[in-house]
């Protein structure tokens, strides 16, 4: 039997399409996930040496935006319920670590409070956000 016979069946399977496809895919999402960060448009402070964060996944995100505006990953919350917020944020995570950021436009003592009050809710070693100098300041 040869492969090009008419009126026959070809029995094998051809891939290549499926993998086209898989790959603009991985395209798509590698330029997209910069994109898709949680909670409100905050420019960072910049410094010339910020420290790696390591693992995301253990993590949860404090944003404080511009206006003072308190939020854990994307929901928005008062300062008075940060703790609180924070706690059910964890669940059942007993080893998660709280980061901060803040914008860069806020006073030290709106983002102190900020800390102060993670650590009272029993979150030590509070993280802060900040960019490499030199790269780009917001996204778009």
């Amino acid at each position: 039997m040869q492969l090009g016979e008419p009126g026959k069946v070809q029995s094998t399977i051809n891939v290549t399409p499926l993998v086209d496809v898989v790959l603009v895919l991985l395209i798509i999402f590698m330029v997209m996930a910069p994109q898709m960060r949680k909670g409100p448009e905050v420019n960072v402070p910049r410094t010339t040496k910020p420290s790696e964060q390591g693992d995301e996944r253990s993590r949860i995100l404090v944003s404080i935006d511009q206006r003072g505006e308190m939020w854990i990953e994307d929901q928005p919350v008062e300062v008075a319920q940060l703790g609180e917020a924070l706690r059910a944020a964890t669940g059942d995570q007993p080893d998660a670590r709280v980061v901060i950021r803040a914008d860069a436009a806020l006073n030290l003592g709106e983002v102190r409070q900020a800390m102060q009050a993670v650590e009272a809710a029993g979150f030590h070693g509070v993280g802060l956000i900040a960019q490499r100098a030199g790269a780009a300041t917001k996204r778009k």
